[in-house]
């Protein structure tokens, strides 16, 4: 299976997912690019986080169905 369709199976299961979870669970490190591959055929929304904890930001990607 390549890192497009494990991301895509993850996202359409789960809904949502984070560049540290694409990392732990896939030791996939470049979501991002995985993402814009899949923007072109699903609405899939960027979503600004803030740990309290660590004082970070991230990105939790979110599926919202098919274009």
């Amino acid at each position: 299976m390549t890192q497009l369709q494990l991301i895509e199976n993850h996202l359409l299961k789960e809904k949502t997912i984070t560049a540290w979870q694409a990392i732990q669970l896939y030791r996939i490190t470049c979501l991002n690019k995985m993402i814009q591959l899949l923007r072109k055929k699903y609405s899939i929304t960027s979503i600004w986080q803030y740990n309290e904890n660590t004082k970070t930001h991230f990105v939790e990607y979110k599926m919202k169905g098919a274009l």
